[in-house]
């Protein structure tokens, strides 16, 4: 057989689950935090950028993701947390300032580790998911106990062939776990006060835009900006609008690092 004959196995081979970790040559960090059921080939353009500027950027691989749903349902928002927090903690250690950017469930990681450590020194957020109003999601920890997985809405992206590379099916388990972790960062808004950059895409399939005015309205953040992407559907990372988001978050992440600290 010559490589790539089977079509689904060539897509398989383009798709990189694997985490990130690069040492820039000045003293800025980034943490790069991908969403539920996703893994870092959904942010891997955006990392690159980052790179690119000359900063240290890390890119975990949160547990239970970018291998098989089952595993997802094995761990809790506690674990994915942590993750990305030893990723701060290894950038905090070599580096003067240090940013987090997250899409979706990354956004929600994100929230929580400037809640966690206030000396974060600023957010960018795609698409951050805070809540969730489906009518089921309210029937999570009962599903869990019955039920293993339901269908997924993963690939919610305008541009044509592209792929995030998520699970196709949804972790109830893990679903539940996620609703959890939500109720917890919503309650912690307040304690958020670094400057924010928001992009949120007017047409999304898989999180409300009531998730960004939440984030915008409950959080401390005297300098927040949203911007909203019109040609991008959920995974806008990975969209028509992606270089926007790759160079505002530049842009930002730039204006803030040339203050007086």
């Amino acid at each position: 057989m010559t490589p790539h004959a089977n079509p689904e196995a060539a897509m398989d081979n383009a798709i990189d689950h694997s985490p990130l970790h690069h040492d820039g040559a000045t003293d800025v960090g980034v943490v790069v935090c991908h969403g539920f059921t996703g893994s870092p080939h959904s942010m891997r353009p955006w990392a690159a950028h980052l790179v690119d500027q000359g900063w240290s950027v890390r890119m975990p691989l949160l547990p239970g993701h970018g291998t098989h749903w089952r595993d997802a349902n094995r761990t809790t928002w506690q674990e994915w947390y942590s993750e990305v927090d030893r990723a701060y903690a290894d950038l905090s250690a070599r580096c003067d300032a240090v940013y987090a950017v997250g899409l979706s469930m990354g956004g929600t990681l994100a929230l929580r580790l400037a809640q966690q450590h206030p000396e974060l020194a600023g957010l960018v957020l795609v698409n951050p998911a805070v809540t969730m109003l489906r009518w089921d999601a309210k029937l999570l920890p009962v599903l869990a106990k019955v039920i293993p997985s339901v269908p997924a809405i993963g690939d919610d992206i305008k541009k044509p062939g592209m792929t995030e590379g998520a699970y196709d099916r949804t972790p109830v388990r893990a679903a539940a776990s996620l609703r959890r972790f939500q109720a917890v960062v919503r309650a912690d808004l307040p304690r958020i006060a670094q400057p924010l950059l928001l992009f949120r895409s007017a047409d999304d399939h898989v999180v409300e835009p009531v998730n960004s005015a939440i984030v915008l309205r409950d959080t401390a953040s005297t300098d927040a900006t949203e911007v909203v992407l019109a040609d991008s559907f959920h995974v806008a990372t990975l969209d028509h609008d992606a270089q926007r988001i790759f160079d505002g978050s530049v842009d930002f992440i730039r204006r803030l690092s040339d203050r007086p600290r």
